[in-house]
């Protein structure tokens, strides 16, 4: 496999990781250091070997975030939805090792059966924006909308990036979960769960994908939308403006579109003309109105492949995407969207040293790093991502 070379100095070219920063971006947005250092080439045999040993017992998934020096080994690359129906989908495989991280392997435990055990190869793995939304803080948030008399009007709508507890949740307070392709129909299900004008929807855990698809697809306005601190009283809000709102956003993002701004934009279409600007809806209001595409990260994918040749884009999400979709495109001039690069650190983690050592363990018996959701909540999370699957027009592509 061929490593990324990155571009030479023209106006497109990415800038080395770590050579600026934003000072006014979300916490936890800074992207200082230095790429992880590719693994030793010897490991590629050894991968090669044990998941030889381990043939039909073993499915290999990987997120489409992951390091190319993983997704070479992965059976199939998607999102962490189209991800966990996968490994649903083969039960004839024992052992499923997720190359994403911990919110992905726990939705591929509640959807897969008893008999199948799913393997994260390092559990340090998380995820920044599922991590903003603790199940003890949530449920406290309910508490904060019984008090204020709005409860009852409430439909909870979680996003896929969010832990089994929270799907659980969700699921108990009879809501849906819902995915960047499919979460405005999510949102006029959930409306639609109330009388005409009384319906709210408590969106978590990503203000922005919630805030995006309010405003831009359901023509509801920025003053609907009130955002949720759970390290403040009820929020940092009144009880008038609970009262008042109609989308209820919890105050957390993703640590790697949140640093996309509106400056990246424009300096992207000063530096390259005619640049199709490409952004993940995660990304910040101000960005998506801005962008000229929005997608996810599958339309993302898709858009590139549909479009011209000769043709010049600049991609707001992840770096390893972005890097995989300029050598797949040869055709059209790529570029990442910010001039400081960033990638996701946690998805990072899972590199070849552990997914050798996740797949040598298994073929020696050993199962590894194993994730395992309590019956409980796994039972509430099925019935939220249930709800999910049944609603109008859903496929499991969505």
């Amino acid at each position: 496999m061929s490593t990324f070379a990155e571009p030479a100095a023209t106006p497109a070219a990415l800038l080395l990781l770590g050579r600026g920063r934003d000072l006014a971006s979300e916490r936890g947005v800074e992207c200082p250091g230095d790429l992880p250092a590719p693994s030793d080439p010897g490991l590629v045999e050894r991968a090669r070997a044990a998941k030889a040993a381990l043939g039909d017992q073993v499915f290999v998934l990987g997120h489409h975030y992951q390091r190319d020096e993983v997704i070479e080994f992965a059976d199939v690359t998607g999102d962490s939805f189209k991800l966990a129906q996968q490994a649903a989908a083969r039960p004839d495989s024992p052992y499923i090792v997720f190359c994403g991280v911990h919110f992905m392997a726990e939705s591929a435990d509640v959807l897969t059966a008893e008999h199948q055990q799913v393997v994260l190869p390092d559990l340090a793995a998380g995820c920044s924006m599922a991590d903003m939304a603790a199940i003890s803080q949530v449920e406290d948030a309910w508490d904060d909308l019984v008090d204020a008399g709005v409860a009852d009007d409430v439909v909870p709508v979680s996003y896929m990036n969010s832990t089994a507890a929270i799907k659980a949740f969700t699921g108990r307070h009879g809501g849906t979960i819902c995915t960047s392709s499919n979460a405005r129909t999510a949102l006029d299900w959930a409306f639609a769960q109330r009388p005409a004008g009384r319906g709210k929807v408590l969106f978590l855990p990503d203000q922005h994908l919630g805030r995006n698809t309010a405003v831009l697809e359901l023509g509801l306005s920025l003053g609907d939308c009130v955002l949720f601190d759970p390290h403040k009283p009820m929020g940092g809000l009144t009880r008038e403006q609970l009262q008042n709102a109609r989308m209820i956003l919890w105050r957390g993002h993703c640590s790697v579109h949140g640093r996309f701004s509106l400056d990246s934009v424009n300096d992207v279409r000063e530096r390259v003309p005619g640049v199709q600007v490409l952004v993940h809806p995660e990304c910040r209001h101000e960005v998506v109105s801005a962008a000229d595409h929005v997608g996810s990260t599958e339309k993302i994918i898709q858009t590139l492949a549909a479009a011209p040749a000769g043709s010049s884009w600049a991609i707001g999400t992840e770096l390893n995407l972005v890097r995989r979709l300029a050598r797949e495109n040869p055709q059209l001039d790529v570029t990442f969207l910010d001039r400081t690069v960033c990638f996701c650190s946690t998805m990072n983690r899972i590199d070849l040293p552990h997914l050798v050592w996740s797949l040598e363990s298994l073929a020696a018996g050993r199962v590894v790093n194993r994730i395992v959701v309590d019956p409980d909540v796994a039972h509430w999370a099925r019935v939220a991502l249930d709800q999910m699957l049944a609603l109008p027009g859903i496929t499991a592509k969505d």
